[in-house]
């Protein structure tokens, strides 16, 4: 029994078929990609069903803005429901994610400026030079590196990180724009006396106390948000215990009723970063929305139910 023999086609031809310019045939095959059934007596090439099959996944690869050495793996592969397409296109929506993240910071910005005085357009143009698209987090991440205590354990340092600094938000308001580019001079701008003011609860625990320290006024904090996003008063609980309980262990103290009213007094004396956290909070919350819960604002709250529990005790 005979078979018909596969038809062959030449580059022009092929090219046709597939709806591309010779150029890109060309291209195709001088990069390895399209097979060649044969050569012409002149030696012109000639090719199959295969390279048309092969030349328009390739070219529906590359609609897809995949790379040239991405399409080359996923070829290799020889299944285009393999592993190779399935990375390289986790691969372009990751990348995609992030130029629309920063698109859209560009737009929100362009807002901004557009939108505010003219007196202050030269202002705010200089805030916004200085931030990335979309902006980096490493600048308030090295402030608070230097307002932490030195040799303060790594997993603790990022814990509190993880707490302290705000991630811009996808898809940002021309307002938190503005708050992040603010927080963003704040933490980058000379400190006074080339150092920022470091609490004493610092000096008096060290390294070791500090680290329990701020592991305890995390878990004080986590408390303290719901109450936060219910705009509970500030009251006695389990959230002042955590607290109070965190500042006993810096102190290698227990939790009594003297130990509160020192702690209240000595807190008032505390460097406060009242300006970051309120453009944190902008940062957080979309616009009109409830504030977000943020260290700053769950300290103030736990303060203030301090006060009022000593009040009760006196």
């Amino acid at each position: 029994m005979s078979t018909s023999p596969q038809p062959l086609w030449s580059i022009g031809e092929l090219a046709e078929r597939a709806g591309a310019t010779v150029k890109t045939v060309r291209f195709y095959s001088d990069q390895g990609l399209l097979p060649e059934a044969a050569r012409s007596s002149g030696g012109h090439r000639r090719y199959g069903p295969q390279a048309l099959e092969r030349l328009q996944l390739i070219r529906s690869l590359r609609a897809l803005d995949l790379s040239l050495p991405e399409v080359r793996r996923i070829i290799e592969d020889e299944d285009a429901s393999g592993p190779a397409l399935e990375n390289a296109v986790d691969s372009r929506l990751r990348e995609l994610g992030h130029e629309l993240k920063a698109l859209r910071w560009r737009e929100a910005a362009l807002q901004l400026v557009r939108d505010c005085p003219p007196a202050q357009r030269a202002g705010r143009l200089r805030l916004l030079t200085a931030l990335g698209t979309p902006p980096s987090t490493a600048p308030l991440a090295r402030f608070w590196r230097t307002w932490l205590p030195p040799r303060m354990p790594r997993p603790a340092t990022a814990a509190f990180l993880e707490a302290a600094v705000p991630q811009p938000p996808d898809e940002p308001h021309p307002s938190q724009v503005l708050a992040f580019a603010r927080l963003h001079a704040m933490t980058t701008a000379p400190c006074p006396n080339g150092r920022q003011p470091q609490p004493e609860v610092h000096r008096v625990a060290g390294a070791g106390g500090a680290t329990l320290l701020y592991a305890g006024l995390i878990e004080a904090f986590e408390l303290a948000a719901p109450h936060l996003r219910r705009a509970h008063e500030p009251c006695p609980g389990e959230a002042l215990d955590a607290y109070v309980a965190a500042y006993a262990s810096a102190y290698r103290s227990r939790d009594t009723h003297d130990f509160r009213r020192l702690l209240a007094a000595r807190l008032t004396s505390e460097p406060r970063l009242d300006r970051y956290w309120e453009l944190a909070a902008i940062v957080l919350t979309p616009p009109g929305g409830r504030p977000q819960p943020t260290p700053g604002s769950a300290d103030d709250w736990l303060r203030a139910a301090l006060r009022l529990d000593n009040d009760e005790a006196a």
